[in-house]
């Protein structure tokens, strides 16, 4: 169980998305970048994903954190490339790091 803690901007159009619909986007992406995501337990599962705070609609954002919890070992900078791949203009990972 690797911790990969990631800091992302949104800006430009991608401020107009919600939360909720920022969660949705970045789960897909995950998934397109067949990162080994760990996924909880239950009758339904879901990946271990966290932003660390809510931004408003409509507003840009420079240093936005969020958390994922990965099956196995990826270097942060291919995490950095593979998610950053898959997503759409406007949200930019800025910095990946592995957590204890």
């Amino acid at each position: 169980m690797y911790k990969f803690s990631f800091i992302f901007s949104k800006k430009e159009n991608m401020k107009y998305i919600s939360h909720l619909d920022l969660m949705r986007l970045f789960i897909r992406a995950m998934r397109r970048a067949e990162l080994p995501l760990k996924y909880t337990q239950g009758f339904n599962p879901h990946p271990k994903f966290k932003i660390k705070r809510a931004l408003k609609l409509g507003v840009e954002s420079e240093n936005e954190e969020a958390e994922v919890i990965l099956n196995d070992f990826l270097e942060p900078e291919e995490f950095k490339k593979r998610l950053q791949e898959q997503l759409p203009e406007g949200i930019f990972i800025k910095e990946v790091i592995l957590k204890e």
